[in-house]
């Protein structure tokens, strides 16, 4: 069974380290850079399924990186993350295609459940958001 491939971008490494494994174990492959140059590089080269991307990073911001994933992807999902959230950076993340929209501090079980919500949208039934199921 294939698994979503998920890019996670954040120039503070500590995000991507706490969130990778997460993802894993929800049935993602993950790939993080605290680089929105080399994340582009990486758009250029691969096909994501699901990007997660901070707005505000040096040189390259967030809008930037959405942009550049919907014109090579437009299948792609992309969570826009941010410790600046307003509705206009809301309204234009939307306009220019993001998924959705999560402010920083967020809990890592929100992101995931936002995560699992895209992926299985996208036809990835095996990803669960992590939560206990208790099926009889």
């Amino acid at each position: 069974m294939k698994r979503p491939e998920v890019l996670l971008i954040d120039d503070e490494p500590i995000v991507g380290q706490r969130l990778k494994t997460g993802l894993e174990k929800m049935g993602c492959a993950v790939e993080v850079s605290k680089d929105p140059k080399e994340a582009m590089a990486w758009v250029n080269e691969k096909r994501f399924d699901i990007v997660i991307t901070d707005i505000m990073m040096p040189e390259i911001n967030g809008i930037q990186l959405l942009e550049a994933v919907k014109e090579i992807n437009p299948d792609a999902r992309v969570i826009i993350i941010t410790g600046f959230a307003t509705s206009e950076l809301a309204r234009e993340s939307m306009e220019k295609g993001a998924y959705d929209m999560i402010a920083k501090p967020f809990k890592p079980a929100d992101l995931r459940a936002m995560v699992a919500q895209a992926a299985n949208e996208m036809g990835f039934t095996d990803v669960t958001d992590g939560q206990e199921r208790h099926d009889a």
